[in-house]
């Protein structure tokens, strides 16, 4: 994300495990399965997601 300056996408068939790992994560995360240090490392990885979120042009 740091490289490329936005989040991965779902498109190109290199970047689409790295989005499935992502939302799996996530799933597993609000089910509360993760352990401790995991969810502390993904909340940091959320954050910087949440800094290349995708913006609506025509707004």
């Amino acid at each position: 994300m740091e490289e490329n300056h936005r989040r991965p996408s779902k498109y190109p068939p290199e970047e689409n495990a790295i989005v499935n790992w992502w939302k799996h994560q996530q799933k597993l995360m609000n089910a509360r399965v993760l352990k401790e240090g995991r969810v502390e490392m993904l909340q940091k990885l959320l954050e910087i997601g949440e800094k290349y979120k995708r913006v609506n042009q025509y707004q």
